[in-house]
């Protein structure tokens, strides 16, 4: 059985117990801290009944309790099922439905609220039950053993990030969903390094929070970069203490990284994950190479192939299966290859594109139309900040390429001329002929657009 996370993350503290692991607004822990209130807290559980191959469910924003309650959880065998605090209840509900979990701890920690006893379900020493964003359909529990975590995180540290002990990330991504938990948190920790808490995200916190925690390491999501790229208080932030930044959750637009790099000076460290897989493909922090179009190389430890146009990966850090879900599970795991659902080509360095998700491919009168290909166009126009391009239903044609969008700030632009601006980029049958332009649309917490509700929409 491969070693509990929990045993590694105390190495560190025993190597470097008076080092900041936490800072925040107004305070700190240091590892030794961390490690120690960790401890204090799994006794606390014990005492409630709580025991090895128990899930405990997280229901903790980006505040130093909900580093505790992980580490807690795992020093006594538990699996961990964060949640995101931005769940309404009936969400919240149906994911507790479907995890039975021992305990839901909050902020407040040992008085956390727990669930029936008769309702516990074993999660087999599994490390985390991490819940899909549900952007195409409902949310599904991936779950990740010990053995995927490890090799993920030192993926993490080491090709994507080159983190040292020397190295403050920025943890303002929710710590509930993959890439913050993993990304912002985790690998940090792992190596030594400083975590710089933000309990939520907004342009000046995440400005003021750099300045003050000489932050070396921002992960982000292409929303965020975007927000700070149009927030006035950017021209006069301190932003040199900033090695790399780091995307993922939805896709970082080749011309979005530019502008940032242009503006600031960073580099966007672009990659591509999925909650059931971790990082499987990204650029890496010590190579400087940038192809506009692609995603990046395999990291080291994971294969891919192209089967039917569709990439499909095999990686020691992906999920075992979903939750309560042995059908899905069969569809996307074959022999240990996990099937992705997006449609990718290869090319002769290795290089990884995306051209858009299987599912989501438009059939217009017999033509294909690829959403992404859409959508880059529509960034294009100066008046646009956020895009995304969907199907909807045609009597004749079958299907009809349908956008939204959402504008920069003081800009304006019709959808008559957003729709011509297509035109005269892209072929006939690619356009949308349907244009609809929204205050924001609809994101999960990692800044995935929520197509479902988009559609609904329409």
């Amino acid at each position: 059985m491969a070693e509990n996370f929990a045993r590694r993350l105390e190495a560190t503290a025993r190597r470097l117990p008076d080092k900041p692991a936490l800072v925040w607004d107004g305070g700190a822990l240091t590892f030794a801290e961390l490690d120690a209130r960790a401890r204090a807290l799994a006794d606390a559980l014990t005492a409630r009944g709580v025991k090895a191959g128990d899930c405990v469910a997280l229901s903790i924003g980006n505040h130093w309790a909900f580093a505790i309650a992980l580490l807690a959880a795992w020093k006594i065998g538990a699996t961990v099922a964060p949640l995101d605090k931005l769940l309404k209840d009936d969400e919240r509900s149906g994911i507790l439905s479907d995890l039975l979990p021992a305990l839901l701890l909050d902020e407040t920690c040992v008085d956390g609220l727990a669930t029936a006893a008769a309702g516990r379900r074993s999660a087999d020493g599994g490390a985390l039950i991490l819940y899909t964003s549900g952007s195409t359909g409902r949310p599904k529990g991936a779950l990740l053993s010990h053995a995927a975590l490890g090799l993920a995180i030192e993926s993490w540290a080491g090709p994507v990030m080159a983190l040292t002990q020397a190295d403050v990330v920025l943890a303002t991504l929710p710590l509930a969903h993959s890439f913050g938990l993993n990304g912002a948190l985790l690998a940090p920790l792992l190596v030594g390094a400083t975590v710089a808490l933000v309990d939520r995200f907004a342009t000046d916190r995440v400005l003021d929070a750099i300045r003050r925690h000489r932050a070396t390491v921002f992960p982000g999501v292409a929303t965020m970069f975007r927000r700070l790229l149009d927030a006035p208080e950017l021209g006069a932030a301190d932003l040199g203490s900033v090695r790399i930044a780091v995307s993922g959750a939805a896709p970082c637009p080749w011309e979005l990284a530019e502008r940032w790099r242009n503006r600031t000076g960073i580099r966007i460290v672009r990659g591509y994950g999925m909650t059931e897989l971790f990082r499987p493909i990204s650029y890496q922090a010590a190579d400087p190479t940038e192809s506009p179009d692609s995603i990046g190389w395999p990291v080291p430890g994971v294969e891919i192939r192209i089967v039917d146009d569709e990439l499909w990966i095999k990686s020691p850090s992906a999920m075992d299966a979903y939750v309560n879900a042995p059908d899905e599970t069969r569809e996307v795991l074959v022999d240990g290859w996990f099937r992705t659902g997006d449609l990718a080509t290869v090319s002769a360095e290795g290089l990884v594109t995306i051209a858009g998700r299987k599912r989501e491919r438009i059939l217009r009168g017999g033509y294909s139309v690829f959403p992404p290909e859409v959508e880059a166009v529509l960034l294009t126009h100066p008046a646009v900040a956020e895009a995304a391009v969907l199907a909807v239903p045609h009597p004749e044609l079958g299907e009809e390429v349908a956008a939204f969008v959402a504008l920069r700030p003081d800009s304006r632009a019709t959808p008559d001329e957003l729709v011509a601006h297509c035109r005269e980029r892209l072929a006939a049958f690619k356009y949308p002929r349907r244009l609809v332009v929204l205050d924001s649309l609809p994101k999960s917490p990692t800044g995935k657009v929520l197509k479902g509700k988009l559609s609904q929409m329409s």
